[in-house]
């Protein structure tokens, strides 16, 4: 698997951009960074948008894809798939023809640039070649984290936001995880903080790290707020894992 890190941060700052993940360049997830880091010809090529959650820094770029895909004189329908929730919230608030024109009817109904559909926590999509399924995480708003599979059975589970859940790691069972790519967004000083909001700090990490039955080869961590970077780096050097590292906005991960 071939993922392209389109943005990692977790929040817009000069030089820092949201969450995007791309894989095979087809296949993305989260769109906080799309339109503003993509050339057309890539953005052209995207055909799938597994959505986490409906946080603006997670779908922004999806409205203006579509802008940008429309304006070709060729284009294709990009299909958007999240749990229920996530999907009603990007249909009533965001493409609703009022914070933005309605994608999900435009030109038509029939040949609409946008697809939503619904991915039930649990239920599992082939798409690409990959098996992608779908496992609730623990967010301020209802999240998914998704487990990416490969034809060889490699496996790449990226969570999304979340805060501390046992029932994530208890539902993904037994199974080895190659890669894991999991949020830190504050320090450790900010537990309080990161908890009420549904996110985690290096030492929140570290006991969620201990609940996975199998320890992952690699861990990328992702959505570090930008102005606590140089003291969560300090922290999860703490932790003393040898198999984890921090992201870079651009870089591709071969997984």
């Amino acid at each position: 698997m071939r993922i392209k890190v389109l943005g990692c941060s977790g929040a817009g700052f000069p030089g820092h951009n949201p969450s995007g993940f791309l894989l095979d360049d087809r296949i993305l997830f989260d769109a906080g960074s799309l339109t503003n880091v993509l050339q057309g010809k890539d953005q052209k090529k995207i055909e799938y948008i597994f959505v986490t959650h409906a946080h603006l820094d997670h779908v922004t770029g999806i409205p203006f894809l579509a802008e940008s895909i429309i304006s070709e004189k060729k284009w294709h329908r990009i299909n958007v798939i999240s749990i229920p929730p996530v999907i009603r919230t990007l249909k009533k608030n965001l493409l609703n023809s009022s914070v933005w024109p309605d994608f999900t009817v435009i030109p038509s109904v029939r040949d609409r640039i946008l697809n939503l559909i619904e991915m039930k926590p649990g239920e599992s999509a082939l798409v690409g070649g990959y098996t992608v399924t779908s496992y609730r995480v623990n967010h301020s708003v209802p999240t998914a984290g998704y487990l990416i599979e490969n034809k060889v059975k490699r496996r790449v589970f990226y969570t999304g936001d979340t805060g501390p859940s046992s029932a994530t790691w208890k539902r993904l069972g037994k199974m080895q995880i190659h890669s894991l790519i999991i949020e830190v967004s504050f320090p450790n000083r900010m537990e309080d903080m990161a908890r009420k909001t549904g996110h985690l700090t290096p030492r929140l990490l570290g006991k969620e790290l201990l609940k996975i039955n199998h320890p992952p080869e690699r861990i990328y961590i992702t959505h570090l707020k930008p102005q606590y970077i140089k003291t969560i780096r300090t922290e999860l050097q703490q932790l003393k894992n040898r198999n984890l590292r921090l992201l870079r906005d651009g870089e591709t991960l071969t997984v």
